[in-house]
Protein backbone atom coordinates (compact mmCIF):
# COMPACT_ATOMS: atom_id res chain seq x y z
CA UNK A 1 0.00 0.00 0.00
CA UNK A 2 2.61 2.37 0.75
CA UNK A 3 4.28 1.32 -2.32
CA UNK A 4 1.66 2.67 -4.54
CA UNK A 5 1.51 6.08 -2.60
CA UNK A 6 5.04 6.39 -3.16
CA UNK A 7 4.50 5.46 -6.95
CA UNK A 8 1.50 8.01 -7.24
CA UNK A 9 3.45 11.26 -5.40
CA UNK A 10 6.55 10.62 -7.11
CA UNK A 11 4.29 10.90 -11.22
CA UNK A 12 2.21 13.66 -9.80
CA UNK A 13 5.77 15.33 -8.66
CA UNK A 14 7.02 14.58 -12.64
CA UNK A 15 4.11 16.04 -14.22
CA UNK A 16 4.06 19.20 -11.60
CA UNK A 17 7.57 19.79 -12.70
CA UNK A 18 6.94 19.11 -16.56
CA UNK A 19 4.32 21.91 -15.89
CA UNK A 20 6.29 24.20 -14.73
CA UNK A 21 8.79 23.76 -16.84
CA UNK A 22 6.09 24.26 -19.93
CA UNK A 23 5.40 27.59 -18.35
CA UNK A 24 8.56 28.84 -17.42
CA UNK A 25 9.87 28.13 -20.78
CA UNK A 26 6.25 30.50 -22.51
CA UNK A 27 5.09 29.96 -25.41
CA UNK A 28 7.12 28.98 -28.68
CA UNK A 29 7.15 32.15 -30.98
CA UNK A 30 5.64 31.74 -34.51
CA UNK A 31 8.15 31.89 -37.74
CA UNK A 32 8.31 34.99 -38.95
CA UNK A 33 6.96 35.29 -42.66
CA UNK A 34 8.74 36.80 -45.44
CA UNK A 35 5.84 39.09 -47.28
CA UNK A 36 5.96 40.77 -50.53
CA UNK A 37 6.36 44.73 -50.41
CA UNK A 38 3.07 44.99 -52.51
CA UNK A 39 -0.44 43.79 -52.90
CA UNK A 40 -1.55 41.51 -55.64
CA UNK A 41 -4.67 42.28 -57.06
CA UNK A 42 -6.37 39.19 -59.30
CA UNK A 43 -9.83 38.50 -60.87
CA UNK A 44 -11.50 36.17 -61.47
CA UNK A 45 -14.13 34.73 -64.42
CA UNK A 46 -17.64 35.36 -64.04
CA UNK A 47 -19.47 31.76 -62.61
CA UNK A 48 -22.71 30.97 -62.02
CA UNK A 49 -21.86 29.84 -58.18
CA UNK A 50 -20.12 31.84 -55.95
CA UNK A 51 -17.50 29.31 -54.42
CA UNK A 52 -16.66 28.27 -58.39
CA UNK A 53 -16.38 32.79 -58.55
CA UNK A 54 -13.63 32.62 -55.45
CA UNK A 55 -11.98 29.76 -56.61
CA UNK A 56 -11.36 31.33 -60.07
CA UNK A 57 -10.41 34.15 -58.35
CA UNK A 58 -7.88 32.66 -55.71
CA UNK A 59 -6.25 30.43 -58.62
CA UNK A 60 -5.33 33.53 -60.86
CA UNK A 61 -4.14 35.22 -57.24
CA UNK A 62 -1.80 32.59 -57.31
CA UNK A 63 -0.97 32.42 -60.82
CA UNK A 64 0.15 36.01 -61.08
CA UNK A 65 1.97 35.64 -57.67
CA UNK A 66 4.22 32.91 -59.72
CA UNK A 67 4.45 35.32 -62.37
CA UNK A 68 5.40 38.32 -60.64
CA UNK A 69 9.51 38.58 -60.69
CA UNK A 70 10.83 38.52 -57.15
CA UNK A 71 8.00 36.12 -55.99
CA UNK A 72 7.50 32.84 -57.75
CA UNK A 73 5.68 29.79 -56.11
CA UNK A 74 6.88 30.14 -52.66
CA UNK A 75 4.34 32.89 -52.10
CA UNK A 76 1.34 31.63 -54.57
CA UNK A 77 -0.11 30.18 -51.31
CA UNK A 78 -3.54 32.26 -50.54
CA UNK A 79 -4.08 30.64 -46.70
CA UNK A 80 -0.47 32.63 -46.02
CA UNK A 81 -1.52 35.92 -47.65
CA UNK A 82 -1.99 39.06 -45.26
CA UNK A 83 -4.16 41.49 -45.22
CA UNK A 84 -6.69 39.83 -47.18
CA UNK A 85 -9.58 41.12 -49.39
CA UNK A 86 -12.06 38.92 -51.21
CA UNK A 87 -14.89 40.75 -53.13
CA UNK A 88 -17.56 39.13 -54.85
CA UNK A 89 -20.28 41.10 -56.85
CA UNK A 90 -23.39 39.28 -57.79
CA UNK A 91 -25.67 39.59 -60.79
CA UNK A 92 -28.89 37.84 -61.98
CA UNK A 93 -26.70 35.54 -64.28
CA UNK A 94 -23.76 35.18 -62.19
CA UNK A 95 -20.94 36.14 -59.71
CA UNK A 96 -17.04 37.37 -60.16
CA UNK A 97 -14.46 37.45 -57.49
CA UNK A 98 -11.41 39.98 -57.30
CA UNK A 99 -8.96 39.11 -54.86
CA UNK A 100 -6.19 41.07 -52.91
CA UNK A 101 -3.31 40.23 -50.44
CA UNK A 102 -0.35 40.66 -49.82
CA UNK A 103 1.85 37.37 -50.91
CA UNK A 104 4.00 35.72 -47.94
CA UNK A 105 6.31 32.85 -47.55
CA UNK A 106 7.20 30.62 -44.40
Amino acid sequence: MLAKHATRTIAARAILSAIALLVALGPTPAKALSCATEAITARGEPSRYAWTAKAKARANWRAKVRATSGLGASYANWARAQNTDERCLSGPANTLCIFTGLPCRP
